[in-house]
């Protein structure tokens, strides 16, 4: 089963449009980037992985909380689009939303000025390097975008991508052990 996961980023600014509408905007994602996630494991997100993303409802949040929502795309309260450098996005705050207004002035104030995305990985390409795994995510689901305080990977997500590289040791390991019995008995049959 694919998990939910998420990765934190900073640059989110303010500015008021024209019409005097607040707007807070940032990248949510950044492309081919290495992000050492634990010791001896990274991970980029490739822009290819954003080649079949369905952005026609995705939900802004406040720190990952589906209770506190800022904007939606469905609704146009939240613009997506991808470029060279990544996801960029830009929430339109509603001065009814006490929560939401807050938030914009912390952003503005640059208090808070890290934003995340919440994912499932739907295709990805491991490495096993010098320097350790590298994972380069190469498709997604997309579900939603966050402003977030803390940028923190939670302990489920880490757990779970732990086990993703024992697997993929694993499966090293057995190709190896293939290529290596493979080699053998070549060998052997040679020899006859």
């Amino acid at each position: 089963m694919k998990k939910y996961q998420t990765r934190s980023l900073s640059g989110l600014q303010t500015r008021e449009a024209e019409n005097d509408q607040m707007i807070i905007g940032g990248y949510f994602v950044v492309f081919n980037t290495w992000t050492e996630l634990w010791d001896g494991y990274y991970e980029q997100v490739s822009p290819k992985a954003f080649e079949n993303v369905d952005l026609t409802d995705i939900r802004a949040l406040i720190n990952h909380n589906d209770g506190l929502v800022l904007g939606r795309t469905k609704s146009n309260t939240l613009t997506l689009r991808v470029d060279d450098k990544g996801l960029y996005g830009e929430i339109k705050v509603n001065p009814n939303d006490q929560d939401a207004v807050n938030l914009y002035e912390r952003v503005k104030r640059g208090d808070v000025d890290q934003c995340s995305f919440g994912f499932q990985i739907t295709e990805e390409e491991w490495e096993d390097t010098v320097e350790g795994y590298r994972s380069t995510i190469t498709g997604i689901n997309l579900f939603e975008v966050s402003v977030v305080t803390f940028p923190a990977y939670e302990d489920t997500s880490v757990s779970a991508r732990s086990k993703d590289v024992l697997n993929f040791r694993k499966r090293k390991l057995k190709e190896r052990l293939s290529d290596v019995k493979a080699n053998f008995i070549s060998k052997k049959n040679q020899s006859l």
